[in-house]
């Protein structure tokens, strides 16, 4: 437990501490292993995914060993106590890097033992004190729960006074959109955050599937020429009523948070949401018009385009101006600020093709998993094609965690924490399915997080 805590928050520590438990007989041969301690191979197994290179073997060895000691346990008639069977499932279904923060705490919560909690397994509380910090949790989640209901049916309202609701295109993603906000940007206090998060995820959505399936060639050119335009559009420059109510949400909402951003940071920030939408679009028209023409990008050009069409620029990047940190212009133009975006999105992107391959195939889409077998000449199937690309999504994950967790840096670690929030939203998501675009997949999720009072063990 020690050394998980200590490198998620910061700490330089080498996993070459752990180098004498790196093999199970060295376990074995432990007081715990003796004692057949079960808690303590668990945090052994959640240390040894706190990887941050590719040559930490001894975490590598920890993990394969304890994992599979764990899930023998599981399934052994003499396993103890429902609460541990139940934590134990949960750590082996649910890696670190693919659980929602607001879904663990209220998963705590309702299974803390007040008269059997102790602190890294030596210093126990007495019982009261147990008691006192269930019940300041209770009402900590209880709160946050109202606010939460709160900001969804404000957003809710915003949806349909943008018409946004009247798109028959579009996807409505609300609930998933702000639920993936609510369970990682969590405290009371960010609601701006949690606010710029959502609606543009709501915004990237509808854009999204403007370009896929609700719009023309001369629209999808009309609406980039207007984000081009910005203050200099006229009513008269509409292609259609799609593409008004298409942009005049865009307008109108980047223009508020471009003003509340400001605000905070003391300088114009407007420009910079300008410009990652534009972005965004034109990654998208790039995409588009390889479907229309069939060419076939090599997988370089499609990776290079692919980490900004797939949309999380103006989703992570304005929210980091609502954390609490000033973030100059110097630190937006940073190659640290343009990495840790590039690994997270390379993260997205490759979680969402291995997922929708079968779909976009379908509808005459490429993507990774089928370039790589194109551009192979026939050597690589479908499936070494995926196993290429989750080996893949390990490296982005062990760099972005790498640069996330690395002291003295120029993005501040609490900007830092939005793009690994990110990461771990996506893995939730697209763990094993496209959960975003299923429409009862994470409904589960957004209930206990927004909705349903927590349940405690009496």
């Amino acid at each position: 437990m020690a050394f998980r805590l200590l490198r998620m928050n910061g700490y330089d520590v080498s996993s070459d501490e752990l180098s004498h438990i790196a093999e199970a007989s060295a376990f074995h041969d432990s007081l715990q292993g003796y004692l057949n301690d079960t808690k303590s191979i668990l945090e052994l197994y959640r240390a040894s995914k706190v990887t941050v290179s590719e040559d930490e073997l001894i975490l590598d060895n920890l993990g394969s060993w304890s994992g599979s000691l764990l899930t023998q346990k599981l399934f052994s008639d003499g396993f103890p106590r429902i609460s541990t069977y139940a934590e134990v499932e949960y750590a082996l279904k649910f890696p670190f890097y693919a659980t929602l923060e607001r879904l663990e705490h209220k998963r705590n919560i309702e299974h803390f033992d007040a008269r059997d909690s102790h602190m890294m397994n030596t210093e126990y509380l007495p019982c009261h004190v147990n008691q006192e910090l269930l019940s300041l949790a209770v009402e900590d989640f209880t709160f946050s729960q109202s606010i939460y209901r709160d900001e969804l049916q404000y957003l809710d309202s915003w949806v349909k006074e943008n018409k946004l609701d009247q798109l028959q295109f579009a996807r409505q993603k609300l609930t998933y959109c702000y639920l993936s906000a609510a369970a990682t940007i969590f405290p009371p206090e960010l609601s701006d955050a949690r606010m710029s998060w959502a609606k543009n995820a709501v915004l990237t959505t509808v854009v999204d599937d403007f370009f896929d399936i609700g719009g023309s060639k001369e629209e999808l050119e009309n609406l980039i020429a207007l984000v081009e335009k910005w203050d200099e559009h006229h009513k008269d420059d509409f292609y259609s009523e799609q593409v008004k109510i298409v942009f005049c949400a865009l307008y109108t909402t980047v223009n508020q948070l471009g003003s509340m951003a400001s605000a905070v940071q003391n300088r114009c920030v407007r420009n910079h949401l300008i410009e990652t939408w534009l972005q965004l679009l034109r990654s998208m028209m790039t995409e588009t018009k390889w479907q229309v023409t069939q060419y076939v990008p090599t997988v370089e050009e499609y990776m290079t385009n692919g980490v900004v069409s797939f949309a999380l620029g103006p989703i992570v990047l304005p929210a980091l101006y609502f954390v609490g940190e000033k973030i100059s212009e110097c630190v937006v133009k940073d190659q640290e600020h343009s990495e840790l975006f590039r690994v997270m999105s390379t993260c997205g992107r490759l979680l969402n093709d291995i997922q929708g391959f079968e779909r976009e195939g379908s509808e005459g889409k490429l993507n990774s998993v089928s370039l790589l077998v194109l551009h192979s000449g026939g050597s690589m199937s479908v499936e070494g094609a995926k196993k290429a690309i989750e080996k893949n999504i390990v490296t982005s994950r062990r760099d972005l965690l790498r640069l996330v967790l690395k002291e003295d840096t120029v993005v501040p670690r609490a900007c830092k924490e939005l793009f690994w929030k990110m990461c771990k939203i996506l893995h939730l998501f697209y763990f094993q399915t496209d959960g975003f675009s299923s429409p009862k997949e994470m409904a589960s999720a957004v209930d206990a997080v927004i909705n349903e009072p927590l349940k405690l063990s009496s």
